[in-house]
Formats: structure tokens, C-alpha cells, sequence
């Protein structure tokens, strides 16, 4: 070969050489070029993905799918379970209500447990047949509460059984209430009940108790004097809701 001829074929090969690092500076870019275009363009589809569900949440539901839950809610609303009273405890508030009828209301009706409330001239009659007829033979405590709102003082009898098995759990409240005076004078004003001392033989200390510390002095009563206070108390009953203690 002659010189000519190699000179011929190194500027071949370097011509050669050259068009691959073009194309692959070429490459190169447009490479480095497709990446920002994919950015620019990202964007704009994304903000069309986001304006679509932001239209579907605006619009307001139909007025179909709402109306059939509050129709439901007014359902369960309006349906209310009874409940059941124990049958023993109804049978004995209901043998006291066909005797004295409207003279005795039924409070409640629980297990073991039965609320009968009278007026004061009706209590010794409804004690009676309580113990002769339904077999309650004593009265385990009695206590009373003061509403000076209501203008009364509330005294109730616990009366329960020690002679029939069958009471051996129950608690017969008998309640009744007597007018409170603003101005209390025990013994001496109208603060009074009919005493069930003859009835139920249990209640002469609760009474007394309740004669010293509510004022309610109990007609027929054979030792109504005061238990734990001394007999020259001159402030007004100490349970009553207006007494304060002295110097607080």
C-alpha cells in the first residue's frame, strides 16, 4: 500500500470514529432534554387529575339518600323495649292497689324491692293490712328527708319480714309526708303524723329520732321524747336543710 492509501484509511477511521461520538453526544442530550419535557408536561396532568374529584365533591348528594336514614332513626327512636316488672313484687303491689285503690300509689316495682306512697290519714289502715295480709312483720328503719320547696318533710317506713321465707328479701317502703312549717315549734304545730308504734312495735326509737331531728312529732306515740339531743335543744330540728351549724 502506498501512502497515499494509509493516510487515506486514518482519516477514514478517524471520520468513522467521529460520527458514533456525535450521535452519541446527540443522545446524550436528548436524553437530558426528554426528562425536563416529561417534567413540564407532569404537571399539567396532574392538575387535570385533581380538578376532576374537586367538581364530584362539590356537588351536593341527592336528597334520596337521606331521607331513608332519618326514616330509620325515627324507627329505632320510636321503638322502646318494655321491660318487664318481677312478678312476685307486682302481685304484692297489686293486691295494695285493688284494696285502697287511689289511696295508694305505687312508686316503683324492682327486685325485692316495691315503693308505696299514702297520705297521712291513710297510713295507719294501709300498715295494717301490710302486715296482717301481706305478712311484713316489722320495720327495719325509718328516715325522712326535708323539701323545703315542697313545703313537706317525708318520712318512710322500711318495713321487711322475719316469720314468711318468701319475704326474707324484700323491703316494703312506706312513705308518707307531713306539712313543714317555716318556723318550727316540734310537738306544737302542724308537723305531725300518725305514729305506727301499736302497728309495728320496731319504730319507737325511729320515730323519737325522727321527732328530734326533722320535727315531726307523731300523735299516739307512748315516749315521744328526744334520743340523742338534749331536752333544752332550742335551735330549729338539726336535719332540716336551713340549719346551720354556729360560727361557719
Amino acid at each position: 500500500m502506498s501512502s497515499a492509501d494509509t493516510t487515506e484509511t486514518k482519516d477514514t477511521k478517524k471520520k468513522r470514529t467521529r460520527k458514533p461520538r456525535t450521535t452519541k453526544s446527540k443522545t446524550k442530550k436528548s436524553e437530558k432534554t426528554t426528562p425536563a419535557q416529561t417534567e413540564t408536561i407532569a404537571p399539567t396532568a396532574t392538575t387535570t387529575e385533581i380538578a376532576a374529584p374537586a367538581e364530584q365533591e362539590t356537588v351536593p348528594a341527592p336528597v334520596e339518600e337521606i331521607v331513608p336514614e332519618t326514616e330509620e332513626k325515627v324507627e329505632t327512636e320510636d321503638v322502646v323495649p318494655q321491660v318487664d316488672l318481677p312478678k312476685f313484687e307486682k302481685l304484692l303491689a297489686d293486691k295494695i292497689t285493688q284494696k285502697f285503690g287511689l289511696k295508694a300509689e305505687v312508686a316503683y316495682i324492682k327486685q325485692d324491692r316495691i315503693r308505696i306512697n299514702v297520705k297521712k290519714e291513710d297510713i295507719k289502715d294501709v300498715a295494717l293490712y301490710i302486715r296482717d295480709e301481706l305478712n311484713f312483720d316489722h320495720a327495719e328503719s325509718v328516715s325522712g328527708v326535708d323539701y323545703p320547696d315542697a313545703k313537706k318533710i317525708e318520712v318512710v317506713y322500711h318495713l321487711g319480714s322475719y316469720t314468711d321465707p318468701e319475704l326474707s328479701k324484700q323491703i316494703l317502703a312506706l312513705a308518707t309526708s307531713a306539712p313543714r312549717e317555716e318556723n318550727p315549734n316540734p310537738g306544737r304545730d302542724s308537723t305531725r303524723l300518725p305514729s305506727l308504734r301499736e302497728i309495728f312495735y320496731s319504730v319507737e326509737f325511729h320515730e323519737r329520732e325522727c321527732f328530734e331531728m326533722l320535727g315531726v312529732y307523731f300523735d299516739d306515740h307512748p315516749d315521744n321524747r328526744r334520743l340523742l339531743l338534749p331536752e333544752d335543744w332550742a335551735d330549729i330540728p338539726p336535719l332540716r336543710k336551713d340549719f346551720s351549724i354556729k360560727g361557719r
